[in-house]
């Protein structure tokens, strides 16, 4: 999951200050005002070039170190982090100033190097983080872990944790840390931390169609392109009084595709009703009976037919697990859509989906 840049360690860069005033030469005081006022332009020519010249004239010990100092504090101040942290650590800087500034720098091994050693979540959080930029998810697991033992089941800590446990494909464990995140607080806004994520991931049309179902129900679509997304998978698979809920929630604009769109959902709604009662007479079309009626909130009614698609136990009978589940769910009977979700197939593409289903309902 994309949540590793919600954890803030930038702030601890302001701890890169100017030097105080001290005894120096002439020609180092010079350029360090130069320097100093490179930093405060931006000017990162400007900068290097007055650090050159106050390294070149240094002698003492003393000018060295405020000379450090000083490539400390105006190397990040142009972002040139590398080159400030590479001055600090000349000088002795602690660790939890060195350590960020090498994270932004992008030298993520030395950045962890140095806060492996480094007390403090601070140090732990840049671990985790760094972890999560090189893909080393199951490093970045460990990582999270060991933050929530040390500093408890913090929020942002466990949605991270989720997000690398997805990554790493480890989907038990991701559900597990799911479901503590929502039994804990299932909020919209916690949900579409969730679920948006999921989003980008490839999955079967049936699978992000039963995503978009469960992200309209938590209240977590947010884009108009969602929402048409959304409706066109509900076309494709016989939900037309879906497409138009998802339409009419989201305004139809002007443009003409949105209106044939549109136009198209209207009309399909309008024989959902008869092609629902037809098509769920026979096993090999009761699954398309049974989105007829879902997208009718005939809930008993796609239940039932979702149920005949299920004992035909056709190359549908996995979508038709999920939807009964769906429509169970809406339908206020929750054991029934769990026992439902819980049938779904690992190897259909659903079964992701399915389980975040399950949570929902568990909730209910």
């Amino acid at each position: 999951m994309k949540m590793d840049a919600r954890l803030l360690i930038a702030a601890s860069l302001l701890a890169v200050a100017a030097p105080a005033a001290a005894s120096v030469s002439p020609a180092v005081g010079k350029a360090l005002n130069a320097a100093a006022a490179a930093a405060k332009s931006r000017n990162a020519a400007g900068v290097a070039a007055a650090i050159g010249q106050a390294r070149a004239a240094a002698s003492t010990a003393e000018e060295r170190e405020k000379t450090a100092q000083m490539a400390g504090f105006a190397f990040t101040a142009v972002g040139q982090y590398g080159q400030a942290a590479a001055a600090l650590e000349q000088v002795g800087a602690p660790c939890n100033q060195l350590g960020p500034l090498y994270y932004r720098a992008g030298q993520l091994d030395r950045a962890v190097a140095i806060a492996r050693k480094c007390p403090g979540e601070a140090s732990q959080i840049m671990v985790a983080q760094a972890m999560t930029r090189q893909g080393n998810h199951k490093a970045a697991i460990a990582a999270y872990n060991a933050l929530i033992k040390s500093n408890g089941p913090k929020a942002i800590y466990l949605e991270n944790l989720a997000g690398a446990q997805f990554k790493s494909g480890d989907k038990k464990a991701y559900l597990a840390t799911t479901t503590r995140l929502i039994k804990s607080d299932p909020s919209a806004a916690r949900w579409k931390v969730l679920l948006t994520e999921l989003q980008s991931h490839n999955m079967r049309s049936e699978a992000k169609l039963g995503l978009y179902h469960l992200m309209f129900t938590t209240g977590t679509l947010a884009r108009k392109e969602d929402y048409h997304d959304f409706a066109k998978l509900a076309m494709i698979n016989g939900q037309a009084a879906v497409a138009k809920a998802a339409l009419d929630k989201s305004g139809v604009t002007n443009d003409a595709m949105d209106q044939k769109l549109a136009a198209a959902a209207a009309a399909a709604v309008a024989r959902e009703a008869p092609e629902a009662l037809k098509m769920s007479a026979s096993p090999a079309t009761a699954f398309k009976g049974g989105n007829a009626y879902l997208g009718l909130n005939d809930y008993a009614k796609a239940i039932a037919a979702y149920d005949k698609a299920i004992a035909a136990n056709g190359l549908d009978a996995d979508y038709a697990r999920m939807f009964k589940g769906i429509a169970a769910t809406r339908g206020g009977q929750k054991a029934v859509a769990i026992a439902s979700f819980k049938t779904v197939n690992e190897k259909s593409g659903m079964k992701d989906i399915a389980d975040l289903w399950s949570l929902y309902a568990s909730t209910r």
